[in-house]
């Protein structure tokens, strides 16, 4: 006699997991970490290095202490390393990073819960906490290629959202420019976003409603002057945070309108903050502001289900309401 089971969602399997998702972001990131090698010199890969090893350690350190399961294998906390690294100064102290990964790690990550259950992206977050806390290392920059040069103990220069004159859109797409060691170099980041959205680790509505919200704004703020608005795209991290961290997983809408929503209140913030604030970059708060709006999103936008009843709590509470 034939038997039906009743088991749990989900009742589709796929063999994707957290540590293929992972490794297919660092693979994505690769490129990036190139670029910002040769551009700053082989201090970026060191930075990064050491963040990627201090996350990967305080997330064991902490699973030790609590007496939790080891999840070091799934490869978050080396992501988180890597993003982190990228959106810091390449001069960073060392021990200003390590503050920077204790913060997105155990803060924010494990003491939520750990991967899938933190509030906001750990990475962003622990950048903006060490930017209101080392605001002077935090917005210090090396001059692109300045650490090839023997005659040159140290050069610093602005970014191009606080320069008097941006810089050629080409050297913007390349990434000779000023800024964190992994927002600059355009090229690659794209290069790494081609490769996620073909291995479908994302989906292009988060990163094409953000980046084209801040782009129609600022035509209409600069009088529809396209090459200006090209070069405000490609300064800042907004590359950067719309491929890589506005898309991730649990920090963000489930469905696509809430998506659609969640990147163009990101476009919002980040444009309002760039023109209209004291602060030259607005990626970083307006992810985290957007992130905790997500459970709101989800709850406006995720679907009733066909044919799905009213509780008889809530319907009583709609009788006496009414």
């Amino acid at each position: 006699m034939n038997k039906l089971f009743v088991e749990a969602s989900p009742h589709i399997r796929s063999s994707r997991t957290t540590q293929n998702v992972m490794l297919d972001v660092v693979i994505a990131l690769c490129p990036a970490l190139i670029a910002a090698t040769i551009i700053f010199g082989i201090k970026a890969l060191v930075l990064t290095v050491i963040c990627c090893a201090s996350c990967v350690v305080f997330e064991l350190l902490f699973n030790m202490i609590a007496k939790k399961e080891r999840t070091i294998s799934d490869m978050s906390a080396v992501v988180t390393g890597m993003l982190l690294a990228f959106n810091l100064p390449v001069d960073l102290p060392i021990y200003m990073a390590v503050i920077g990964c204790f913060i997105a790690i155990v803060i924010v990550k494990c003491l939520f819960g750990g991967i899938g259950q933190n509030f906001a992206n750990p990475a962003i977050t622990a950048r903006i906490a060490l930017m209101l806390s080392f605001t002077a290392a935090m917005t210090t920059w090396t001059a692109p290629l300045s650490a090839w040069d023997s005659s040159i103990d140290a050069a610093t220069s602005a970014t191009p959202l606080v320069a008097d004159k941006l810089p050629s859109l080409m050297d913007m797409f390349l990434g000779v420019r000023a800024g964190c060691l992994g927002e600059t170099c355009i090229a690659a980041l794209l290069l790494g976003a081609l490769y996620l959205l073909i291995r479908g680790v994302i989906r292009f509505e988060t990163p094409l409603c953000f980046i084209g919200t801040v782009a129609v704004l600022t035509l209409f703020k600069n009088g529809f002057d396209c090459m200006d608005m090209l070069g405000q795209l490609m300064a800042g991290g907004l590359v950067l945070g719309a491929f890589f961290m506005a898309t991730d997983y649990s920090t963000t809408p489930i469905t696509t309108k809430g998506k659609i929503i969640f990147a163009v209140g990101c476009g919002v913030i980040t444009f309002l903050i760039r023109e209209f604030a004291s602060l030259p970059e607005g990626v970083s708060f307006s992810i985290l502001v957007m992130n905790c709006l997500t459970p709101l999103i989800d709850r406006v936008t995720v679907p009733k289900p066909l044919g799905a009843l009213v509780p008889e709590k809530k319907k009583k509470e709609g009788e006496n309401n009414g």
